[in-house]
């Protein structure tokens, strides 16, 4: 993308390029005055993410490059078909394929919901090699052509994948000749925000490292073909020595590398260690009655019973079978299991007896309350809807 090198004018397809990691690339390639395809969904703002397509692209052309917005959902043959059109028409052909465009979720097999299965194998897996299909005739017109694949490290280490088996449907798989993947360390954008929760930024570093690290990988040759890269280590070939520079919050320490070094539950430590609220915290061993009881709530909850109740339920159980354990009744068809929710908003303490007897129809909550042997933590409205939940289980013969 270097004007130094004479690749100024260069074309970049790159999807998801409305914000995060994808604006950041398309900046870094526009000061050289290439061409950008900001191919994304985000045309009106969202109201908890920041920027657009048309937003992105104006700041494309501000910093020196020309740009083109397209509204493109890469689940969607024809809009991808239609963007890479509208490319061609403009700019003439494209030269590199950014693959950013990522769905994630960090959550356990029974807590994630299909609709959340169905959304990253369509982007991450599928999305990821259908856009690389159609931009690949186009690719091969070109005299240095790239796709470079964003993601997360591809570790298989059981450590990680018994926890994250949703999240490794990730590419790159099979993705034609060209192909480099960049894999990202711990990097401040919205998706980060929503996984750290609160205080996680300033543990994070920018989206210029993946940036400047991108630039390095799409200046070199087509030769330069089918490896697996860490930001940090293509910068330190690079001869970066001062890494503080992309540190969101300089002289504070990082948050340790997801995928790559650390068990989840080191990693959880250390970032509540920071202040920061992981919402991937592995769950505690599972406890047979109790568990039982969990599969027989999965086996009533719905996506009406979610309608209607709109309440997030944390289960704090001493006794025999203590644990924490969860019930989402807000989001998709509700889910419920082992361990922490990132956001209850109701706490019930009690002995795990007592809470298996409440949901057998055995001891009605308000009596629980009243005697005592239930604490209840929150919105004492939404505790009282999970006593419908309760009688339709006991009636069910629970």
């Amino acid at each position: 993308c270097s004007k130094n090198s004479g690749d100024a004018g260069r074309t970049l397809f790159i999807t998801g390029g409305s914000r995060g990691i994808g604006k950041a690339i398309a900046l870094k390639a526009a000061r050289d005055g290439a061409n950008i395809i900001i191919a994304a969904k985000t045309a009106v703002p969202h109201p908890k993410l920041p920027g657009t397509i048309y937003s992105a692209a104006e700041e494309v052309e501000a910093a020196g490059g020309k740009a083109l917005a397209c509204i493109v959902d890469i689940r969607d043959e024809q809009q991808i078909g239609e963007a890479v059109q509208k490319a061609v028409d403009k700019f003439g052909g494209i030269d590199i394929l950014v693959n950013n465009a990522s769905a994630i979720s960090l959550t356990g097999t029974l807590e994630t919901p299909m609709k959340k299965v169905d959304l990253m194998l369509g982007i991450n897996l599928r999305g990821t090699y259908l856009t690389s299909k159609m931009v690949l005739p186009h690719l091969l017109k070109g005299h240095n052509p790239h796709i470079l694949n964003l993601s997360p490290p591809l570790n298989l280490n059981p450590v990680w994948f018994k926890n994250h088996t949703g999240n490794h449907s990730n590419r790159p798989l099979s993705i034609p000749s060209y192909t480099c993947a960049v894999l990202t360390r711990a990097i401040q954008t919205a998706a980060m925000d929503m996984l750290g929760g609160d205080g996680i930024g300033k543990q994070c570093r920018t989206t210029d490292i993946i940036a400047d690290a991108a630039y390095a990988i799409l200046s070199r040759s087509k030769d330069y073909t089918g490896h697996f890269l860490v930001d940090e280590d293509v910068l330190k070939e690079q001869g970066v020595q001062n890494f503080d520079q992309y540190a969101v919050q300089p002289g504070h320490p990082l948050l340790p590398d997801f995928f790559l070094d650390d068990a989840p539950e080191t990693l959880v430590k250390k970032m509540e260690e920071h202040g920061a609220t992981p919402a991937f915290k592995p769950p505690p061993p599972s406890s047979g009655p109790i568990e039982s009881t969990f599969d027989a709530i999965r086996g009533v909850i719905n996506e009406d019973v979610v309608k209607t109740t709109q309440g997030i339920y944390q289960f704090d159980l001493s006794g025999d079978h203590k644990g924490v354990w969860f019930l989402d009744l807000k989001s998709g068809a509700g889910s419920a299991g082992p361990g922490q929710p990132v956001k209850a908003d109701v706490i019930m303490a009690m002995d795990s007896s007592d809470f298996s007897k409440m949901f057998a129809g055995e001891l009605k909550p308000t009596m629980a309350f009243m005697s005592g042997k239930l604490r209840i933590k929150g919105d004492m409205t939404l505790a009282l809807k999970l006593e419908k939940l309760m009688t339709r289980m006991s009636k069910a013969k629970l």
